[in-house]
């Protein structure tokens, strides 16, 4: 099954070799560490665990397994079967048993997700498919895969509820509030999880340069003739540097309504991940096991994803990175570092200058 891809009408790029499949590996080995982080922190949300419970009852799954069922094409031998060989691939490579349900729904948007509480469904779009080459589409499923063998879906699932849910009720004074903090922890926790996921697309497609391409036609369109991988990451670069604290701020307040990070980070992350000994343990046939997964210390994950953070602020090029890194490593002279990070705007006198109330002597001549 995982064999040569599979050549189709349209669909170019595709290599002719063996792909490695990983059995029982386990979710951890790709799991990137503030996925992990953000999960942890969402789960101590006051009132999460109570909204949780009450919504993995309530929320109308056979409901929305009818509505892709009566409106939307599902993926099989006799439909879409180029998806349907890619998907069945994907699982096996990964492992996961019992391959999940995956419609074609018809939307220009590209976009692509996965979705159910009991058992995962895998949703992608027209455009989407459009969009993409072969392999890159192989990326893209794997990818969801990746969602379906994490247990992800289960909070997407209460994310794609409360996030309609609080348009609804956002009238009522105060009505929201709740739902809109518990929306907000869950969208940091899926932005992460969508590097976890991007991981497991490139196990399953083994193609960093396909991965690479289909991020580029995400944020640029089917333009590739036009586009380069090398200047795509120079972007990711020069936003992670750029600017003073003021852009800082601005960045934190432009990715918190998205559900996925921007398409240049997430090009860098697995970039970085890629060339890294973590992939190649992995792709040597090194990696954890699911059968493991009972006997792993939760301390350790929180202390791998602690030190993750902490590595991260002390080597982020980010102004308001810097700025804490300086705070606590007690940096002298911090408000002078604060006013230089806002680009001046908080300005003041010269610090040896003292104020006076007379005006200064005449020069020679006057």
């Amino acid at each position: 099954m995982s064999d040569d891809g599979h050549q189709h009408d349209g669909h170019e790029n595709v290599p002719s070799r063996q792909r490695r499949r990983f059995p029982g590996i386990s979710s951890r080995a790709y799991e990137h560490p503030a996925d992990r982080s953000a999960l942890v922190a969402l789960r101590k949300l006051s009132g999460f665990d109570t909204v949780f419970k009450a919504l993995s009852g309530l929320l109308p799954e056979r409901s929305l397994r009818l509505l892709f069922l009566s409106d939307s094409v599902r993926v099989s031998d006799q439909q879409f079967a180029h998806l349907n060989d890619m998907l069945r691939d994907a699982c096996y490579i990964l492992d996961l048993e019992k391959v999940p349900p995956m419609y074609v729904n018809q939307d220009p948007q590209p976009n692509a997700m996965c979705i159910g509480l009991d058992e995962p469904i895998i949703v992608v779009t027209t455009g989407l498919v459009e969009l993409l080459d072969e392999e890159e589409m192989r990326a893209v499923i794997g990818h969801e895969v990746g969602h379906a063998l994490s247990g992800h879906s289960v909070y997407r699932t209460i994310l794609l509820f409360l996030t309609n849910l609080a348009l609804r009720v956002a009238w009522i004074p105060l009505g929201n509030l709740a739902i809109m903090a518990i929306v907000t922890a869950l969208r940091e926790w899926f932005r992460k999880s969508e590097l976890s996921a991007d991981r497991a697309g490139l196990l399953v497609g083994q193609d960093l340069t396909a991965s690479m391409r289909g991020l580029m036609k995400l944020a640029g369109g089917n333009h590739l003739h036009e586009m380069n991988v090398d200047a795509f990451l120079k972007q990711a670069e020069e936003y992670e540097a750029g600017g003073d604290l003021r852009d800082s701020v601005l960045k934190i307040l432009n990715v918190l309504p998205r559900s996925h990070p921007f398409t240049t980070i997430r090009a860098a992350e697995l970039k970085k991940w890629s060339e890294s000994r973590d992939y190649q343990r992995i792709m040597d046939g090194h990696y954890p096991r699911r059968s493991e997964d009972k006997d792993t210390s939760v301390t350790d994950s929180f202390r791998e994803s602690a030190s993750h953070y902490a590595t991260h602020v002390k080597t982020s090029k980010d102004p308001l990175m810097k700025l804490v890194t300086d705070i606590a490593g007690g940096a002298g002279d911090l408000g002078g570092r604060v006013r230089r990070g806002f680009g001046g705007f908080a300005s003041s006198a010269p610090k040896d200058q003292p104020p006076t109330d007379t005006p200064p002597p005449p020069r020679d001549g006057e």
